[in-house]
Formats: C-alpha cells, structure tokens, sequence
C-alpha cells in the first residue's frame, strides 16, 4: 500500500496535508482498496463545522458505504466538487484527489493522527 512521507493520518483511514492554518484531507491508498470501486461521494457544505472523530459525509462503493470521520476540527473552506461526477477519482489517485479543506480551529490535534510510519504498521 502506498503511504506517502508528506501526509498524516488517522486510524479511520482518512489522510491529512497541512498547509498553514489549511488542512486537505482525503481517504488512504489502504481505504479505497478495501472499498472497491467508489460510485458515489456525499460532501459536506463549505461553511459547516467539523469535529475531529465525527462524521463529515460518506463514500459508497459496489461492495459498501463507509462514513467518513474528520480527522480534526474546523471549518470547511472547499469541498472537492469534481467527486461528485467523478467519485472514480478517489480509486484512481486518492492522494491527489482530496475530499474536504478544513480551516484548522485546533492545531493541537494534529498531534494526535499517526506518522506515516505508524499508519503503515496499522495496516500491514
């Protein structure tokens, strides 16, 4: 499974990029796999608030539909639009395809997501 240096992650499967007060965030290599391939993304709303540990919206694949769990908190400054025709795109490159940017409100949870190397122990 691919697991890039540059990113963290959570033990939900969902990847977090850090860029100054934004976050990206996206589901792993390691998720999409496991989900097959996705049919459908629900997002949530620019503007809404997140919190780390709950639910911002749900992918669906032919096999299952798995919740998404924000990594941290914040608010939702863009959401990936092109998901919504395109769902394909989190199977194709789920690194590069990012799902919410979130305004951080806590950097301190940062803290609490895994290095690379503890997410690729996670899933070995």
């Amino acid at each position: 499974m691919n697991v890039p240096q540059q990113l963290i992650y959570s033990h939900a499967h969902e990847w977090v990029k850090v860029d100054g007060d934004r976050a990206y965030i996206g589901i792993t290599d390691y998720a999409q796999s496991s989900l097959g391939d996705i049919v459908f993304v629900e997002l949530p709303a620019e503007g809404d608030k997140v919190a780390a540990g709950v639910t911002f919206g749900v992918v669906e694949s032919v096999k299952a539909a798995s919740d998404l769990y924000c990594p941290i908190s914040g608010t939702v400054v863009a959401a990936n639009h092109a998901l919504l025709d395109n769902p394909e795109l989190l199977n194709t490159d789920p690194y590069t395809n990012w799902i919410i940017a979130v305004a951080l409100s806590d950097h301190g949870e940062l803290a609490t997501l895994l290095t690379p190397e503890q997410y690729a122990e996670l899933i070995k």
